[in-house]
């Protein structure tokens, strides 16, 4: 297997680090705390590149918070500083894993996302019998930091590189607890083992990428299964015969006992199909597709929401606009022509 070596000269590059500034800022850039960064761009980023060129570049605090869509999730965000330095560092070792990665992971991947994964679900749900499908329990809470570095280092070499992806995982923040046991383990391992990523890192969305990226060939190769999908935790089996999906679970858990991870014992069922199988808020049947009930009470929240910002003035026009066709977007994917009348033509925003 290929490792690759001098690649930090790339990432603290001035041009890559400029690009990552514009990257880290996209959709943000009138936040005040962005605004006081670029108030003196290239003062701060010559002195972000000499940091880390000397190595004295220390990750700062998270702000978090609780997001409950529809299940709640503790939320970390990064300072912006680091945000760019997040950028820097993807821009170059991204490439080198993605080519690595199977065409049925679909999660924080350019040109795959979440439509292209629900539509290929579909595809696979209509053409077969049963399904196997699964979610992993706790997922970033219970990544394993001496794990992750074992399957980044497979790729890279680079020992300045190496340094700074170790400061960026080794600064996570406390996650949710997570106590589970596997086969070896003592009395006091997992409360020692350093564990757990920040969700909202674009960092820790591509290192939750290559965490399972064994598994996912493992699915595929191992395992012969050729209807597979899988977006960040969550992942489907498809075939016609119960029996492989039965006997493919119990290797399945097996497998993601090393690396410290455990499916969850009741979302993960094999089933018929044509009962309606969930995917990324849709329930997918054999002729149509339903929005779930809790995505639309959830969506429903968020219209209030908007309606009482604008009005308050909290928000502009344009920016309730682009969130409505961002949520009429992904209605679309679903038989909701109804649905999407019954709830926008009575849609009326006005100041106070």
């Amino acid at each position: 297997m290929k490792r690759y070596d001098n690649l930090y000269p790339e990432i603290i590059n001035f041009k890559n680090i400029l690009l990552a500034s514009r990257q880290a800022q996209k959709g943000k850039r009138f936040r005040d705390n962005i605004l006081e960064f670029n108030y003196n761009l290239e003062t701060e980023l010559i002195r972000l590149q000499q940091n880390l060129t000397d190595k004295t570049y220390q990750p700062g605090a998270y702000r978090t918070f609780h997001l409950i869509n529809p299940k709640s999730r503790l939320i970390s965000a990064a300072p912006y500083r680091d945000r760019v330095v997040h950028h820097a560092l993807c821009n170059i070792i991204v490439p080198i894993f993605e080519r690595t990665f199977i065409a049925d992971s679909y999660a924080n991947r350019i040109g795959f996302g979440t439509h292209r994964a629900l539509k290929k679900f579909t595809h696979f749900a209509r053409n077969s019998r049963y399904v196997l499908q699964c979610d992993i329990r706790k997922y970033f809470p219970s990544i394993d930091h001496i794990i992750l570095k074992e399957l980044i280092r497979r790729k890279i070499k680079c020992s300045d590189t190496l340094w700074l992806i170790e400061a960026i995982i080794e600064n996570s923040n406390e996650q949710e607890p997570v106590i589970d046991y596997f086969p070896g383990d003592d009395l006091l391992t997992p409360v020692t083992r350093r564990r757990g990523l920040p969700i909202g890192n674009l960092t820790s969305q591509f290192f939750a990428n290559i965490y399972l990226n064994s598994f996912d060939h493992f699915v595929k190769e191992k395992l012969k299964i050729s209807k597979y999908v899988r977006y960040v935790d969550d992942f489907a089996l498809f075939s016609d015969d119960r029996e492989l999906l039965a006997d493919a679970r119990a290797e399945i858990e097996a497998y993601l006992a090393q690396l410290r991870l455990k499916i969850h014992p009741v979302k993960s069922q094999l089933f018929e199909t044509k009962i309606g199988a969930t995917f990324l808020g849709f329930r997918v049947f054999s002729d149509r597709m339903r929005v779930r009930n809790s995505n639309l009470h959830h969506a429903r929240r968020r219209l209030k929401r908007l309606k009482t910002d604008y009005a308050q003035g909290k928000l502009e026009l344009k920016q309730v606009t682009q969130s409505i066709k961002s949520w009429i977007a992904h209605l679309e994917h679903g038989d909701t022509w109804q649905l999407r009348k019954q709830i926008f033509t009575s849609l009326h925003f006005k100041r106070k």
